[in-house]
């Protein structure tokens, strides 16, 4: 390797060593949540589930304000009409056929959404990641191809559904491209792999997701966003308990 070649080499790693060390754990997370919490948005697409039994699709419509409110409704077949809502930190549920709403809590935030990966519990955070954890950044590593920032997360309070994540941020697009979910005791509980990402008005976040629960036996849940449009007017009261019923 001739002189000029080495010297090139080395300060390219210096400066991507500078890159590293001028940004900090708290700088990525806010920049990742810049592309991924939108003002108001409404978004078309569809839940694979894939387990023992085979696969099976769930298409659904969500309307979202910031992170603290959104509001799914399933149009498939078999789930045509049923709805989930979150608002002020509470998850409630609307069956059609029985026409009732069922406000989620306790041991059954863990129960599984229409069979898949997803729990309700895994719906719950309505504040900042930077909010519920404490943030490390651990250095960079390569994951799927990219070159991402791996930061360590550890809960500040005992009422985190995950007591410690490692999430890996992509270091040009800072959107998730993989993270990890620990029980307190270390053990792995679920494994979230970001497979395609879509740009909408300059924001990039993830529209195919993969999620693994470790814990069973599965072959993991897709959430696959079709459509989506950013910013938009959303009906009135459409996060209102009196309106989850219509």
């Amino acid at each position: 390797m001739n002189r000029k070649l080495r010297y090139s080499l080395v300060m390219l790693m210096l400066l991507g060593a500078s890159v590293l060390s001028a940004m900090t754990a708290e700088d990525i997370i806010d920049r990742m949540e810049e592309n991924q919490t939108h003002s108001t948005s409404i978004i078309e697409g569809d839940m694979i589930i894939r387990d023992r039994f085979g696969e099976r699709v769930s298409s659904y419509i969500m309307h979202s304000e910031g992170s603290d409110r959104f509001l799914i409704e399933f149009t498939s077949r078999y789930e045509a009409g049923q709805r989930i809502l979150r608002r002020d930190g509470s998850i409630y549920l609307y069956y059609p056929d029985a026409r009732e709403v069922i406000r989620i809590q306790g041991a059954a935030l863990r129960d599984s959404l229409l069979g898949s990966d997803v729990s309700y519990e895994d719906m719950t955070g309505n504040r900042g990641l930077r909010d519920d954890y404490t943030l490390t950044l651990m250095g960079q590593e390569g994951v799927g191809g990219y070159s991402t920032y791996k930061i360590k997360l550890e809960a500040k309070t005992s009422t985190i559904p995950y007591p410690m994540q490692i999430i890996f941020v992509d270091s040009e697009e800072y959107v998730m491209r993989r993270a990890e979910q620990f029980a307190r005791n270390g053990r792995l509980l679920k494994v979230t792999e970001v497979l395609e990402t879509m740009n909408v008005d300059g924001l990039i976040f993830p529209s195919r997701v993969r999620i693994t629960d470790q814990t069973r036996r599965s072959e993991g849940t897709e959430m696959v966003f079709r459509e989506a449009q950013i910013g938009v007017t959303l009906p009135a009261n459409i996060f209102s308990l009196e309106e989850l019923t219509w």
